[in-house]
């Protein structure tokens, strides 16, 4: 269809580039012309191009014979509307004192039928002119100097293709499509309805206001319903809007092809459908949607239809009741109404369009009729009638054409310098005799005028007015009609944000249910899950997928969930964060309440031995033990199970510096005791003494040994302490889920070194108490001291691993067992045989028989 626009342009540039005649007619260039269905002589003529019928007949194309006529049937009652609108704004002007005061405007109307073939025919019309019925002689020059229309993007284009070369203007009320504000492509064309541009994303934004992330999409095939649906999928997809099918039909398309959109939809499991249609694809995709029953879906319509009258019955309501769009505000048109009412047949008796709209309205024929149809009169009364010409409650695109023109007249008034001279009662228009379109281009740009119903008019740079919208809704009122309820308005012009608000009025939905519909792909993910791609699936399709431990998402619907912070953890169902568990070894808990009694326990024990000891402290075997150093040895060994104690609890400062001094130094007492005893047994058995007396270390001696050692651990501790002291610790690290409260050791060096210490004297007690393993029995305590080390030393050297793989609260656990239990085995090894002979053999407690094994030898 467009090739043959192509063909013609190249044309008339051949003809120009190689030499045509200066007389050269566009008549003859572009051939003859169609006749216009409505016109009126002036000093300027506005074209017209109205979609006046809604049905084309395609003649077939053989390339042998001359094809037939485009016919166009169907008169559509809306666009004739429009066609009286420019007419009445026209002589409104005329009848202006104040606008274009002195200069008449004419006018063209052609049929561009809603086809781009038609527009074409119609655009050849505006530029040739009519010199069989006028009488002119057709010329170089366009007979109009503007065009209004058409009603369809893909007309405008093609006639934008032809109009352009000569910088004739034309100002479209319904041309909607984003690509018409391309200023290079299109320098001359401006519109009075705002770009798809902005729709599109505005239904974008009102499918992601109500939740409707999975939708159908159904669109003309042409250049509005492509491009404004590629824009509505493009934003849709920012928003987070998912597109489910995405159907193409034209209202020439075969009945099959529309039946098998209308199965697509009525199969698809998207309950909200977006139509961005033309209303000729609109009435043929409801024809074929009432045959195959489908109901139950939320309509959201592009402005072309949204506020069709004609569709807005009863026949459509089970299908459209509820639907959604946007649309341009609604104005009042001072006397457009009575206007329309004039229109009669008897104004241009000759004219056949005036005849062919009485004989639809009213149902009757001005010929006789074959099938008793009634005759018309002419004296009919359009006031009876209730259609969409006489319909100005919904006064929207009309006022799109009443803008059109009176942007025409003002562009015209500063050309010709109307009411600028320095008379001031002289407020006629200085004439240009070489006047030309091209001039109104450049002065339509610069426009900035207010109407009488207090609307500002002004194009931006691309020719687009502001961009606002009115959200309406299709409700029944009480009579049971449909009507048109503005429910929100969307203004391009404010932040983002802001541009898109609801006015709080209910809304009707689809099937007039109270619940607003869901249309999901899938179901909303509660808190406590997130979001999971379903791979070969939108990203609207989705499973949910519990949040990992220590994750939470406390909305529904989050795409990730998030981490808690370090201290905190998730809850059961990971919907919000919650303080970890700090863990420590309590007295309340069952380990530590056992710990706590063996420690009790053991230091009790250790008293009622010393208790033993203090009352046999006369008897032969208690002065064998050097008394002084077994008391020594019995309260370090106490102090040793007490100081298991300071290791439970919640670790404090004060509490983590004793556990490890009080440890070390209390250890350190103790091997020095044990050292000291086991050198004064090898010293007295060694000496060169007689046999039958036991000789006695000096006292002096073992004091300064034992204090000697022990002064060392604290000068160790001291240090330990002042450097770097332990200092408690929430560890996160060893376990996710809790805070381990322990000690850090501040310097591990310095635990070691005191560890290593004890290590040391224990090692020298081992040693020494194995070369006096020998003495005599019964005066041999070195063979008691050997074990008890060996005790001693087995339980730190497995201590050490424990202590380094144990998580939590079990080190310290290991920790303590291992005092405990070194401190059982000294306790035991060393007193037990003692007590023994004290308690149940006195007979064996004599210095007799202490000495018989010495002197038998």
């Amino acid at each position: 269809m467009c090739d043959c626009v192509y063909v013609m342009l190249l044309f008339v540039l051949f003809m120009r580039a190689f030499g045509a005649e200066e007389n050269t007619t566009l008549c003859e260039m572009l051939g003859s012309p169609e006749f216009p269905l409505l016109s009126k002589e002036g000093d300027i003529t506005i074209g017209g191009a109205f979609s006046i019928h809604s049905q084309i007949s395609r003649p077939p194309l053989s390339f042998i014979d001359t094809p037939d006529h485009l016919i166009c049937t169907r008169i559509n009652f809306r666009e004739f509307r429009f066609v009286q609108t420019m007419i009445f704004a026209i002589e409104e002007i005329n009848n202006s004192s104040s606008l274009l005061p002195n200069i008449s405007i004419g006018y063209k109307v052609f049929d561009s039928c809603g086809s781009t073939l038609p527009s074409t025919r119609a655009m050849m019309g505006l530029l040739a002119g009519q010199e069989r019925t006028l009488g002119k002689t057709c010329s170089s020059q366009s007979s109009v100097h503007a065009i209004i229309g058409a009603s369809e993007s893909s007309s405008t284009i093609v006639m934008l293709q032809i109009s352009g070369i000569f910088q004739i203007p034309v100002i479209s009320h319904f041309a909607t499509c984003a690509c018409l504000s391309n200023r290079q492509a299109y320098p001359s064309f401006f519109r009075t309805i705002p770009s798809d541009y902005y729709q599109s994303r505005a239904l974008a934004k009102l499918v992601k206001h109500f939740g409707w992330t999975w939708v159908g999409a159904v669109r003309s095939d042409n250049d509005y319903g492509n491009n404004g649906l590629a824009t509505f999928i493009a934003a849709a997809s920012q928003e987070g809007v998912c597109i489910e099918y995405s159907e193409a039909i034209s209202r020439t398309d075969p009945s099959e092809q529309i039946a098998r959109v209308v199965r697509v939809i009525q199969s698809g499991s998207a309950k909200v459908l977006v139509a961005f249609l033309a209303q000729s694809e609109m009435d043929v995709l409801l024809e074929e949607a009432l045959k195959q029953n489908l109901t139950g879906l939320q309509w959201v319509g592009s402005e072309s239809w949204i506020t069709a009258g004609h569709l807005a019955t009863k026949r459509y309501s089970g299908i459209l009741t509820g639907s959604l769009g946007f649309t341009i505000r609604k104005t009042k048109i001072t006397g457009l109404q009575e206007f329309l009412l004039q229109v009669n047949p008897g104004q241009d008796p000759q004219n056949n369009l005036l005849r062919e709209f009485w004989e639809a309205t009213f149902g009757c024929s001005f010929s006789n009729s074959l099938h008793g149809q009634t005759k018309c009169s002419g004296s009919e009364q359009l006031q009876d009638i209730s259609n969409p010409f006489t319909d100005v409650s919904e006064l929207r695109i009309s006022n799109n054409v009443y803008k059109a023109v009176y942007a025409v007249a003002h562009a015209v008034h500063s050309i010709l310098k109307c009411g600028q001279s320095h008379e001031a009662l002289n407020q006629s228009c200085i004439w240009e005799d070489d006047f030309e379109p091209k001039q109104i281009v450049k002065h339509l740009q610069d426009v900035n005028f207010t109407l009488e119903s207090g609307e500002r008019v002004y194009f931006d740079e691309n020719g687009d007015p502001a961009a606002t919208y009115e959200l309406v809704n299709w409700q029944r009122n009480h009579a049971g009609d449909t009507v048109f309820v503005a429910v929100g308005s969307y203004d391009a012009s404010l932040p983002n944000g802001k541009q898109f608000t609801m006015n709080g009025i209910n809304i009707t939905w689809a099937a007039e249910s109270q619940k607003r519909p869901q249309s999901v792909c899938s179901e909303s993910c509660q808190p406590g899950f997130r979001q999971a791609v379903i791979k070969g699936k939108p990203i609207c399709c989705f499973s949910c997928v519990t949040c990992a431990a220590g994750e939470i998402s406390n909305s529904s619907n989050s795409a990730e969930c998030s981490r808690c912070p370090l201290e905190y953890w998730s809850n059961e169902d990971h919907s919000q964060c919650v303080p970890k568990v700090i863990e420590f070894l309590s007295y309340g808990e069952t380990m530590g309440a056992l710990l706590t009694a063996l420690s009790l326990f053991g230091a009790s024990l250790t008293l009622v031995v010393s208790c033993v000891f203090f009352w046999f402290r006369h008897t032969p075997l208690v002065k064998a033990s050097n008394c002084e150093l077994s008391f020594l040895l019995l309260f370090s060994l106490t102090l040793c199970f007490l100081c298991s104690l300071t290791f439970i609890g919640r670790p404090s400062e004060w509490s983590c510096m004793l556990r490890h001094t009080a440890f070390g130094i209390t250890f350190a007492l103790c091997m020095s005791c044990i050292l000291a005893k086991t050198i004064a047994v090898v010293m007295a058995f060694k000496a060169k003494r007689p046999a039958n007396t036991v000789p006695q270390c000096s006292l002096p001696l073992q004091r300064t040994s034992v204090l000697s050692c022990t002064l060392l651990q604290i000068l160790v501790c001291v240090l330990w302490l002042t450097l770097a002291p332990p200092f408690p610790y929430k560890n996160t690290a060893h376990a996710t889920e809790r805070i381990i409260l322990e000690c850090d050791l501040g310097s591990p060096i310095g635990f070691w070194v005191v560890l290593g210490y004890i290590g040391l004297l224990s090692v020298l007690c081992f040693i020494l108490a194995f070369l006096a393993r020998k003495l005599p029995d019964n005066f041999n305590e070195a063979k008691f001291i050997t074990f008890s080390m060996l005790i001693f030393c087995a339980v730190w050297v497995t201590f050490i691993p424990a202590y380094v793989s144990s998580p939590g609260k079990f080190t310290v656990a290991v920790e303590i067992f291992a005092i405990l239990a070194s401190s059982f085995g000294l306790l035991f090894c060393i007193f037990a045989p003692k007590c023994y002979i004290l308690l149940l053999k006195p007979e064996k407690n004599t210095k007799k028989h202490m000495m018989g094994k010495i002197q038998s030898k």
